[in-house]
């Protein structure tokens, strides 16, 4: 089927859906296939709960003249949202990077929507399904739409970026994360700077935090880059005030206290301010923008209890934001401290050393009440004579022992550790 036809029959529809439990009247669905389900199978629950049309790739499945039979679904959702992209008038703003994606898109999303109508991906919708339908959901009257790019392999940003063709760019960092898939470090800036090379490659504008040496790296001769940073030589200076515990930054002569903890976080904020602006938010509406936003979904949360304060930050954990946090704690002031640490996912070959290299940091700095939990902190897998357990099954009869009174806890460990379950067990 023709994009053009395809793309007109989209538009007579008030919503796309590839989840039949989600879709609601008037909508498009998507029947998309994975390695343990098939949209095909689906078609006909759409249609009873509303579908206009039901987009498939198995003969099979048209059981009416409302049934658009494509090659391939997932290919047709990608060129669909490209070709949707190409009648944008607004510009994009694409991000990536190993840490902290998630929150420096809605802290420029908390930004810009102070002065202009925005709107970005939602949640983690940042893979070669969720960017399709991130674009798909941006209506054509938006001043800015946002878009989260996610990868764990080569080429991956640089096909996400052909699709979504962002006018604007930024790599929050480059840090320890997915070495399985990209191969290492090396790999990694590889990976993420595929972002940067769209930029330079279409004549685009680059965000480039002069902190981070390797982003200088990798963009050096592209001049069509907007700075910020501590440096009076940045387009856009700001300065870090404090963390104790949540960031506070000066600028303009304005100091803006943020609800995020960590000095790791700086650098998420100053990206923020500096979009903001660069596209002329005024100083009061970057403070309420920055100011105005809390943490959620299990990235670092605090959450207090009586006497004890929870920092919460399990959504993720890679070498390069586990040793951050940690470093964050250590600077905190607190009568005690428990480390609750989950396994590391995604690292190959490196899992053992990194692993390794957490323990040892965190023997070093606190001296008790540290929890090591998972089959890479267990065992063999690292050296050390702290507590760890292989699950956290097994850690749940120790936790009803603890005395936490007046304590400040951490809980940080890979999405797939879950360890937001401690809460609940605590």
């Amino acid at each position: 089927m023709e994009i053009e036809a395809l793309y007109q029959k989209y538009k007579a529809c008030n919503k796309l859906s590839t989840d039949t439990r989600k879709l609601t009247e008037g909508s498009m669905y998507f029947a998309l296939k994975g390695e343990n389900f098939n949209g095909n199978k689906f078609v006909d629950e759409a249609f009873k709960k509303g579908a206009m049309y039901c987009i498939v790739d198995e003969t099979s499945a048209c059981i009416n003249n409302n049934c658009l039979l494509v090659d391939d679904t997932l290919t047709s959702l990608q060129e669909l949202a490209k070709h949707h992209r190409n009648q944008f008038n607004f510009p994009i703003i694409g991000l990536t990077g190993s840490n902290g994606k998630t929150t420096t898109k809605e802290l420029i999303y908390s930004v810009l929507s102070t002065t202009y109508k925005v709107n970005a991906t939602q949640g983690n919708l940042n893979n070669h399904i969720g960017v399709p339908l991130t674009l798909l959901d941006f209506a054509d009257d938006l001043d800015f739409g946002i878009v989260e790019m996610g990868a764990n392999h080569q080429k991956e940003i640089e096909f996400l970026s052909s699709i979504s063709q962002p006018d604007y760019a930024l790599i929050t960092n480059f840090g320890k994360a997915h070495l399985e898939g990209f191969g290492g470090i090396e790999g990694v800036i590889k990976g993420k700077s595929e972002l940067y090379d769209y930029v330079k490659a279409n004549n685009k504008t680059a965000f480039i935090n002069t902190e981070d040496n390797k982003q200088i790296e990798q963009i050096s001769g592209y001049n069509k880059i907007v700075t910020f940073g501590s440096k009076p030589e940045n387009d856009c200076i700001i300065d870090f005030v404090n963390a104790d515990p949540f960031v506070k930054v000066s600028f303009k002569n304005t100091e803006i206290q943020s609800h995020l903890i960590g000095t790791y976080n700086f650098s998420n904020i100053s990206v923020a301010i500096a979009i903001g602006n660069h596209f002329n938010v005024s100083t009061e509406n970057i403070k309420k923008g920055i100011e105005n936003y809390q943490p959620k979904n299990n990235r670092s949360e605090i959450i207090e209890k009586d006497s004890t304060k929870i920092i919460l930050d399990a959504y993720n954990a890679n070498p390069t934001s586990m040793l951050s946090v940690l470093k964050n704690l250590k600077q905190l002031s607190a009568k005690r401290k428990f480390l609750f640490l989950g396994d590391m996912f995604e690292l190959g070959e490196e899992a053992h050393i990194e692993h390794q290299n957490i323990v040892d940091f965190a023997e070093e700095n606190f001296e008790d009440n540290i929890y090591l939990i998972g089959e890479n902190f267990f065992g063999c897998k690292t050296n050390t004579s702290t507590k760890k357990f292989k699950s956290f099954d097994d850690l749940q009869p120790i936790l009803k022992t603890l005395e936490l009174d007046n304590s400040t806890l951490l809980i940080k460990g890979s999405r797939g550790m879950a360890l937001e379950r401690l809460l609940d067990a605590l």
